[in-house]
């Protein structure tokens, strides 16, 4: 829960919308509302420690958050660099889920991911624009995804694993590092990717 309420309140935060507890509780939290300030204060400490965000209560009567930068931004960092950092920390998540799933992902489970943190295919998105072509097109063609037809399937398929410029820019054990940072467990957590991360430089 913790990690989902974190992607969830990146995701949010690109757009700059106030977020709140009830938000939270239905989209997220659901049947763990007992611990709901557990997870809510787990997931404010990666923010912190990860992202460098600060999760700050401005309304404290209907219960309603923001995310605050803690490191300064230098003040010729223009909308189209976070745009872009943005559109990293996506591609991040991604990379991470595929890696996670195994080194290759269906296309309908990448989009149920997406789904779940409120990013949708064929929806205008205010930060990533057109998500289905950046995923699809940009991605791809950054050489940052490779999206192969799955023989035989119809309606067709397609599978999605790391594109080249993935593999030179990023590595798996930083992907292992960036998912264990977000869940708060260590990267031994998960055996067969540790191993996998270990053995590739």
């Amino acid at each position: 829960q913790v990690s989902e309420l974190v992607q969830f309140l990146l995701v949010k935060d690109q757009k700059k919308i106030p977020i709140k507890r009830a938000d939270m509780l239905k989209s997220v939290i659901r049947e763990y509302r007992d611990t709901y300030s557990e997870i809510v204060n787990k997931a404010a400490k990666t923010l912190q420690e990860v992202f460098g965000l600060q999760m700050v209560e401005i309304d404290t009567k209907r219960h309603i958050y923001i995310l605050i930068n803690n490191l300064r931004r230098a003040e010729s960092e223009h909308l189209c660099k976070d745009k872009e950092k943005a559109k990293m920390g996506l591609l991040m998540v991604i990379l991470s889920f595929i890696f996670m799933k195994g080194n290759s992902v269906k296309d309908s489970a990448v989009w149920e991911f997406l789904h779940r943190l409120r990013v949708y295919p064929g929806k205008h998105h205010k930060v990533f624009g057109d998500v289905r072509k950046l995923v699809t097109e940009e991605f791809v063609r950054q050489k940052y995804l490779e999206i192969t037809p799955i023989p035989l399937t119809d309606p067709p398929e397609f599978k999605y694993q790391w594109g080249p410029r993935a593999a030179k820019e990023t590595s798996k054990k930083d992907v292992l590092n960036f998912v264990a940072k977000i869940q708060g467990k260590n990267p031994t957590f998960w055996t067969s990717q540790y191993s996998q991360a270990e053995a590739t430089p």
